[in-house]
């Protein structure tokens, strides 16, 4: 009885839980790095604004937001992730259903577009393709352990690209955010990629998808009238000195932001870009004030950031106790990584202009928030990594 009780001792000590100290470190650096261009991008146009007057409402809301955000981390971090595949489904009506909610009196317009719920005198309001995209990243990891090897097959490969289509709709149509939902197809298509690694159907659908957008750019150029926004904005892209009062704008003043701020930058906030001349500075077009303050080298080292972000979340997903952990942890590293790499663009005019934030950094409350959630699910899952002695 003694040698039992010590032979099990012994495996109990041999036996270690994995924690990321450096996952949770790169996150808070991006917070608090985040937090400080916050004020530096906001803090002119907040004081100047007549109905604000104070240089720190911008970082003051930001703040309040990582703080709940980390909170809810700390949360979902410390409660099994299995316990979360119970409410999958439920994630993925929630998600609709929050959508459609734009559509009622709830409904906050900004900027011409309904993409925000709230009540009147709350100090938050929510944006529910946050929600769409942790709803589908739920989804579908329950969804592919359910189907099991059924997913290689065509059948099972067609359901698993389809399912994310109604959200990914509602959310492009009802909220007319097409970035959004361009981020939840590709979120879906990569866990879709991991659970049936069919290099040939991804090709085909990749070049496909560029064929599609050739066309569609060639068909807009050629045209001799353009309506719509967006058409604008792909000939604006093309050509934006020519749209330099419309539609090309923000993109010309981005660039002039990069351009100006070399390869040390002019210090930190001493743009000149963020004086009004640049749309949404603390939002979409933070990247930019980064570049002008800090240079080529602020940029490549914040760059360097998402990069071991993304490399510690492989990790975890790569040493995943199972399959559903694995999945959640590809889906959030898609995310980041699908997001990250679209704003850089957008701000850079490598892809026509289109409103996504820079995960952590960009001023947004919902963003930051349910970001923050995926990353406790991702430190929840690299928890149950069991290390051996």
């Amino acid at each position: 009885m003694a040698g039992q009780r010590s032979r099990r001792r012994r495996k109990k000590e041999q036996s270690e839980y994995f924690f990321d100290y450096s996952l949770l470190f790169i996150v808070l650096f991006l917070l608090g790095f985040g937090l400080v261009m916050v004020y530096s991008a906001s803090s002119y146009e907040a004081f100047s604004d007549p109905n604000i007057r104070d240089a720190a409402y911008y970082l003051k809301r930001q703040l309040a937001a990582d703080i709940v955000g980390l909170a809810a981390m700390i949360v979902v971090a410390n409660i099994p992730y299995h316990f979360w595949e119970r409410f999958a489904t439920l994630g993925y009506v929630m998600s609709m259903i929050l959508i459609l909610l734009v559509l009622t009196p709830l409904g906050i317009e900004r900027n011409g577009a309904k993409r925000w719920i709230g009540v009147e005198g709350f100090p938050f309001n929510l944006q529910p393709a946050e929600v769409a995209k942790l709803g589908m990243i739920l989804f579908l990891a329950a969804l592919v352990c359910k189907i099991g090897k059924r997913v290689r097959t065509m059948k099972g490969f067609l359901v698993m690209v389809i399912v994310p289509l109604p959200i990914v709709l509602l959310v492009w149509q009802l909220t007319n955010n097409l970035s959004s939902a361009i981020i939840i197809m590709g979120i879906s298509l990569l866990m879709v990629f991991v659970a049936s690694p069919d290099y040939k159907k991804f090709v085909i659908m990749g070049a496909a998808a560029v064929a599609m957008a050739a066309i569609l750019v060639l068909i807009i150029v050629n045209a001799d009238s353009v309506e719509g926004f967006r058409s604008e904005r792909i000939l604006a892209w093309l050509d934006p000195e020519s749209y330099a009062q419309g539609k090309g704008f923000q993109t010309l003043q981005a660039l002039y932001a990069i351009g100006s701020g070399g390869v040390w930058g002019k210090g930190l906030g001493q743009s000149m870009q963020k004086l009004n001349f640049l749309p949404e500075a603390q939002n979409d077009m933070i990247f930019s004030i980064i570049c002008e303050e800090l240079g080529l080298f602020g940029a490549i080292a914040i760059i360097l950031m998402f990069v071991l972000l993304l490399w510690r979340m492989m990790i975890i997903a790569n040493n995943a106790s199972d399959l559903f952990g694995a999945l959640l942890v590809v889906g959030v590293m898609g995310h980041i990584a699908i997001q990250a790499i679209l704003n850089i663009a957008v701000v850079t005019s490598t892809i026509p202009n289109t409103g996504i934030s820079l995960p952590f950094i960009s001023y947004g409350g919902s963003s930051v928030m349910f970001l923050l959630i995926e990353i406790g699910l991702v430190l929840s899952v690299a928890k149950r990594i069991q290390l051996k002695a």
